[in-house]
């Protein structure tokens, strides 16, 4: 049987940068959400989160190069137009985490009497790249259209992943802290959760109506049927998840895990609806995956080289999490 090569590399190609842009907002997602929460936490407690997440920082960005990467050699014409119509929001996202990243080690570096001035760099940074990435979001899945109504819409898909980000930021805390943080995160997460579930739902809502093609792929027969699991799935896991914070922080500490689990299965399920419903194109409505492909040739380079990198990102990943796994400990820089 011959291999049809055209067709396969840009299929593989952005399978793996949609997988690498997945585990990057799960991963860097629990990162930016403890930047927003350090403007409602006290020294101590902004000490425990970023030992909380120091041990991942770097490992968790990795894939977001990866994901940048694949579209900007694979794809170079989706990557001109999507950069192009979003250069502004892509801007602020670069500020953000450049501001977050030098904040990070500088707050570890100063005097403690400066040490608060960078943790407000680093809140300000990481709510800078949270927005940024949610108002680009918005505005790619309206079809990356301009005017009032993309971004007013843009807006709020900005405002509730943010909140998405708290949520498992939060959820990340109650995994890896204990006491009063612990308990704070709980109260944190049940209130981000309302936000995070108004966003998922706009985001639900726009992406048929935003083309007709969208809209018959999501509710044709028999299609609805097949769809169906998606969204019943969602609303059936923020429901246990709210349940759920009832009746956290554990004496025994079980379950401590599965808030932050259940939150990125909802963002896997909900990037499964966004897949399905821009397939194949990469740019909405206007370019395909074959369209915006690189030579054939040049993806065979490309894969190469990710079938190299890519294992040593998951077991450098693995290794990092499995050596630093269990509850945070003190940092103390005074």
């Amino acid at each position: 049987m011959t291999i049809d090569w055209p067709t396969l590399l840009p299929l593989i190609a952005a399978t793996l940068m949609g997988v690498a842009i997945l585990i990057y907002v799960i991963l860097d997602g629990f990162d930016l959400g403890i930047g927003i929460l350090f403007s409602v936490a006290n020294g101590k407690e902004q000490d425990l989160m970023i030992s909380a997440i120091g041990p991942f920082w770097d490992a968790n960005e990795t894939w977001l190069v990866l994901a940048v990467g694949l579209l900007l050699v694979a794809f170079p014409i989706a990557h001109g137009t999507i950069l192009t119509a979003l250069y502004i929001p892509v801007f602020f996202l670069l500020v953000g985490l450049i501001l977050r990243g030098v904040a990070f080690d500088f707050r570890a570096k100063v005097p403690a009497g400066h040490k608060q001035r960078w943790n407000r760099l680093f809140f300000l940074g990481s709510l800078t790249a949270s927005l940024a990435q949610g108002y680009m979001l918005g505005v790619y899945v309206l079809g990356l259209r301009t005017g009032m109504l993309a971004f007013l819409f843009g807006a709020l898909v900005a405002l509730c992943l943010a909140a998405a980000y708290v949520a498992m930021g939060a959820a990340w805390l109650i995994y890896k802290t204990e006491g009063e943080l612990q308990k704070k995160a709980v109260l944190w997460l049940r209130s981000a959760l309302a936000f995070t579930v108004i966003g998922m739902g706009a985001v639900s809502l726009a992406t048929p109506l935003a083309s007709p093609r969208i809209f018959e792929r999501w509710f044709l027969f028999p299609e609805i049927i097949y769809l169906s699991p998606l969204p019943i799935l969602s609303a059936a896991l923020f429901f246990i998840l709210w349940r759920k914070t009832f009746s956290l922080p554990s004496h025994d500490g079980r379950h401590e895990l599965m808030p932050f689990l259940m939150l990125a299965a909802i963002f896997a399920l909900g990037f499964m609806g966004l897949a399905w419903s821009f397939y194949p194109y990469v740019v909405p409505e206007r370019m395909t995956i074959w369209e915006a492909a690189s030579a054939t040739e040049s993806l065979a380079i490309i894969l190469a080289g990710t079938a190299v990198v890519l294992p040593i990102i998951l077991i450098y990943s693995f290794y990092a999490y499995r050596v630093f796994g269990g509850k945070a400990g003190d940092l103390t820089y005074d």
